[in-house]
């Protein structure tokens, strides 16, 4: 198997789409709107060269035989029915492709088998098949996704999904809140590509910072976790795992892939440096903390608040995450009375419903420099208080003078939080609209920064 077929599946210089648009639509079969939909997609987006074979000759821009195709293709994305691939995989192999994404599903065992058998002896990899959407590359504009004129944000998370409707709940998720992503991909039925080469092909991929994997059952754990092993020193990897209950377990199309119990998994993830989540909420919020805050390094969290009772819940969240509230020095205590007498420096730090940006900026200078805090999450209401929601883009210049501190912000409730985001949005604050939020958010920062100590004592 080539190594450089994998990066070939997401860097490709040129695309073959294969299709035929005159397939009628049947169960376990992709139409031939969703052959047009890539089509269009590709064509909007990807910045490489496209190739489009319609075996039906009904589009347009379209050629009807592979010869016509220039040979040495990277990447063939193959939009048709298990007997049309395998009646044509011949041909489109001695256009000497060097990986196909293969999109539709319906296979049976022995089709899947025959696919195989015949790129595996040609060195082509494939990816899939069924993986329903295929792959995204928000750096070329690679986009085989059959929902039109969806691209997410250019940013540096990973994904990969094993499942499609999960996948496709996390693209949307991802395209609806605006989450930077770099690449994304949908694994299908993994004959040959699995999610171990993709997390070592995103180990070495300068545009990712973090990995971000949904997975049910593991086809070689072996290969998975050391695969992880490889990667945690240099950037994260975050795991979210279905079937963790009787009743997911019960679902017939992926049953055989689930091996062993829930505990089983959860201590292989810790052992290989995995971070573990429950919900894709959660997994988004813990990548977007990881992917623009440092690790942190102790467990002593500052909280700095313009309100009170959001900021007791936040202690309780921050307490109920495992980690303890810091206690803040002399030196920070008496250089924030000496300042702003009418604050309290006493942890959760009531900065007063009338700060305003400048007091913000002293006392989160003062708390990063102390020695006793290890990171801080800030809350800053704007409802019944003066802070203007352009006065939270402090928080951003505060963050780039501390880079060896996280910060994380709250702004508690609906509107708020939309104002506040919007403010900081492209920066390297991550905001929530929950303590809870973004107390996980810190737990996973804390617990990657001992993943890296240990990876850095071994």
């Amino acid at each position: 198997m080539t190594p450089g077929g994998v990066k070939a599946i997401f860097e490709p210089k040129s695309v073959v789409l294969v299709g035929a648009s005159g397939v009628k639509e049947r169960a376990g079969m992709a139409p031939s709107m969703i052959f047009r939909s890539v089509i269009h997609n590709m064509l909007r987006f990807y910045k490489g060269k496209t190739h489009i074979v319609d075996l039906s000759g009904r589009v347009g821009t379209a050629v009807k035989s592979f010869r016509q195709v220039p040979k040495k293709q990277d990447l063939a994305v193959l939009v048709l029915p298990p007997k049309l691939v395998l009646r044509h995989l011949r041909k489109l192999l001695d256009r000497r492709v060097r990986a196909i994404l293969a999109i539709t599903g319906g296979y049976t065992r022995e089709q899947r088998g025959e696919l195989l058998r015949m790129t595996s002896k040609q060195g082509v990899r494939v990816l899939g098949p069924n993986t329903i959407m295929g792959v995204i590359n928000t750096a070329n504009g690679l986009c085989t996704i059959f929902e039109r004129d969806i691209m997410p944000q250019r940013g540096n998370i990973a994904v990969i999904s094993q499942s499609s409707g999960v996948g496709a709940a996390m693209l949307d998720w991802a395209w609806f809140y605006g989450t930077g992503i770099s690449k994304f991909a949908f694994m299908g039925d993994r004959i040959d590509v699995s999610e171990a080469e993709l997390v070592e092909y995103l180990g070495g991929d300068k545009d990712t910072n973090v990995i971000c994997v949904y997975m049910e059952g593991i086809r070689d754990g072996r290969k998975f976790i050391d695969a992880v092993q490889k990667v945690v020193g240099q950037k994260p990897v975050v795991v979210l795992r279905g079937g963790v209950t009787q009743g997911g377990r019960q679902m017939p199309s992926r049953a055989a892939s689930f091996a062993g119990q829930d505990k089983v998994f959860g201590a292989a993830f810790e052992r290989a440096g995995a971070i573990r989540v429950h919900d894709i909420e959660e997994l988004f919020d813990v990548a977007n903390a990881l992917a623009k805050q440092p690790p942190m390094q102790g467990n002593r969290v500052a909280i700095a608040s313009n309100v009170g009772g959001p900021a007791i819940l936040a202690a309780d969240s921050v307490y109920r995450e495992g980690l303890v509230l810091a206690n803040l020095s002399d030196k920070a205590t008496k250089t924030i009375i000496d300042r702003y007498p009418e604050v309290d420096p006493v942890n959760p730090i009531d900065v007063a419903t009338d700060a305003k940006a400048e007091r913000y900026e002293f006392i989160l200078k003062q708390v990063l420099a102390d020695p006793n805090v290890d990171g801080v999450m800030v809350i800053n209401m704007l409802k019944s208080c003066l802070l203007e929601p352009e006065g939270t883009r402090i928080l951003a210049e505060v963050a780039r003078k501390f880079k060896d501190k996280p910060i994380v912000d709250v702004s508690v409730g609906g509107v708020d939080h939309v104002l506040v985001s919007e403010v900081l949005k492209g920066t390297n604050v991550p905001t929530y609209n929950l303590p809870d939020k973004a107390a996980r958010a810190l737990k996973a920062l804390y617990l990657y920064g001992k993943i890296r100590e240990k990876v850095t004592r071994e």
